[in-house]
């Protein structure tokens, strides 16, 4: 149901540190940069606009509160689905931890873990 690996997920403590040392020392590009005015900004960074596969910069303090039990000293990987509803009930039946479906700015997001509580995060494809 995974269709592609969407997005790498970074926590940083500082944002626009982060851009800087992306776009300025590695030749990243900005492609995208979101803030739903509660306090979540995130900024999407890749080589290239037209890449398939980016890393997504987040607040690391602001993703603590919001997931307390998120291991955020390590990326976390972000899958695309065409199939949200019908992933998260199939992972649910085969008793993997799920976390609730969250309405976000690009789409329907849920997280799980897997046997030792990593956890990856899979949104829905608009």
């Amino acid at each position: 149901m995974i269709n592609k690996v969407g997005q790498i997920m970074v926590y940083v403590d500082n944002q626009d540190a982060a851009v800087q040392f992306w776009t300025e020392k590695v030749g990243f590009t900005v492609k995208a940069e979101e803030d739903n005015g509660q306090g979540m900004r995130w900024i999407e960074v890749a080589p290239t606009k037209d890449v398939e596969t980016s890393i997504i910069l987040h607040n690391k303090e602001f993703v603590a509160k919001m997931s307390p039990g998120l291991n955020l000293g390590t990326p976390s990987l972000m899958f695309f689905t065409d199939r949200l509803d019908e992933f998260y009930t199939d992972l649910s039946n085969k008793n993997v931890t799920v976390g609730e479906i969250v309405e976000m700015p690009g789409g329907r997001v849920f997280n799980f873990a897997d046997g030792e509580e990593n956890y990856f995060a899979v949104m829905e494809m608009k």
